[in-house]
């Protein structure tokens, strides 16, 4: 019984030495007989690339090629990347402000009461132009007053001439006429104070004519002080009004300040007289030029910050208060930036591309994603994705950017 056991055990183990040599027989087989030119699909994508030719685009680049006939159709032109010396900004925010130096509050001279309002709200005076008037019983108290000196000065004029007359006759003498030239001296004396109080009270004096009349006038003007335009207008008819009141606020805009916020880690390269660059929404193909003017002293212990005025010229008006502007304030300093066309750029999705032409390959471009900077007219800093000496497409580039789509 224990014999047959072993005689079926020996069997079986007899078998499957039987099939691994077969199965060993046919992978030797396979190996010599297979094609050279193939490749184990795996180890052909797990294979390092630096197995890979020079040409080949790095890792994460996407490869585009075109026939000649398409890149002559779609009219592309290529350029070597350079770099460029250029000038380093600090860009801030700032706030279009008035030129504090030509705001001016108006305000009356005398006490009284608004009659009538002239200037409106926006409107542009000149100088001298009537803003508002005023009924004022001061004015009318002291263009009396003036007028009644005017007068008992032209009486004793006559009384001087009278007694000059008969001490020459031997008919006064001279002390008469010496209390007359001291009655006369304080006669002017009195018509020159009366005259003073009408021009403190911003009131010219009466003329001739108006000596004569039998009323006088208690209304008085309300001048523009400067050419300007009126930002605000507390004056309203009926309004009760001294000379400390409000009436209105012109400003000559033809200059305006720029106000702007400077962190305190950059106040060492900002200087007074340092050139600004500005740009507002409103106008962003217009770029305003400017100087530092004024460095607050003062750091606001909120935000660290200090205040930087640049004044810039406003002849046509279009800078309106309050408007947001982007400021660069150039620091002196200069940097090597790599600088490529605007055109040459596209956009995919929030990335922003290039196209590389490949030097050995006509018609073959590479995609690169490229990281973008601060742009100065037609031209854009590229802060990484590119170098110089690199070729890019200029013209074409969305041609280019369409066929890459078009792959699966």
């Amino acid at each position: 019984m224990n014999g047959e056991s072993r005689v079926t055990l020996g069997t079986g183990v007899a078998a499957a030495a039987a099939l691994a040599l077969l199965f060993a027989g046919a992978g030797a087989t396979y190996l010599v007989m297979r094609p050279a030119g193939v490749t184990n699909p795996e180890t052909a994508v797990t294979a390092s690339p630096a197995a890979a030719p020079s040409s080949a685009p790095p890792t994460g680049d996407v490869v585009v090629t075109l026939t000649p006939e398409a890149v002559e159709r779609a009219g592309l032109r290529t350029a070597t990347v350079a770099t460029g010396t250029s000038g380093t900004d600090i860009r801030v925010p700032g706030v279009v402000e008035p030129n504090a130096y030509r705001q001016v509050v108006v305000t009356p001279l005398v006490n009284g009461r608004v009659t009538q309002v002239v200037a409106q709200l926006g409107a542009r005076v000149r100088k001298g132009e009537t803003m508002a008037e005023i009924y004022s019983p001061a004015i009318a108290e002291a263009r009396t007053k003036y007028i009644s000196a005017r007068a008992m000065l032209d009486a004793h004029d006559l009384e001087l001439q009278r007694t000059q007359k008969l001490v020459e006759i031997g008919a006064a003498s001279r002390q008469e006429l010496e209390r007359a030239h001291a009655e006369h001296s304080a006669q002017i004396a009195e018509v020159d104070s009366a005259r003073a109080q009408l021009e403190l009270l911003g009131v010219a004096a009466p003329s001739a004519h108006a000596q004569e009349g039998t009323t006088v006038s208690a209304t008085t003007s309300v001048p523009a002080p400067i050419d300007g335009v009126v930002t605000e207008r507390t004056a309203n008819v009926g309004l009760n009004v001294d000379a400390a009141t409000k009436l209105f606020t012109v400003v000559d805009l033809s200059t305006v300040w720029i106000v702007a916020d400077v962190y305190e880690r950059d106040f060492s390269r900002v200087r007074v007289g340092s050139d600004a660059a500005i740009i507002t929404p409103a106008y962003p193909d217009t770029t305003l030029r400017g100087r530092v003017s004024y460095i607050d002293p003062q750091v606001n212990a909120a935000t660290r910050t200090a205040k930087v005025r640049i004044e810039v010229a406003n002849p046509r008006g279009d800078l309106r208060l309050g408007m947001y502007a982007d400021v660069a304030i150039s620091t002196g300093e200069t940097t090597v930036k790599v600088m490529i066309p605007r055109a040459s750029i596209q956009q995919i999705g929030d990335r922003s591309v290039v196209y590389l032409a490949d030097p050995k390959q006509a018609g073959r471009f590479v995609e690169r994603a490229v990281t973008l900077g601060a742009s100065s007219g037609e031209q854009v800093e590229v802060v990484s994705g590119l170098q110089a000496g690199d070729v890019i497409l200029t013209e074409g580039s969305f041609f280019v950017r369409a066929e890459r789509e078009r792959q699966p």
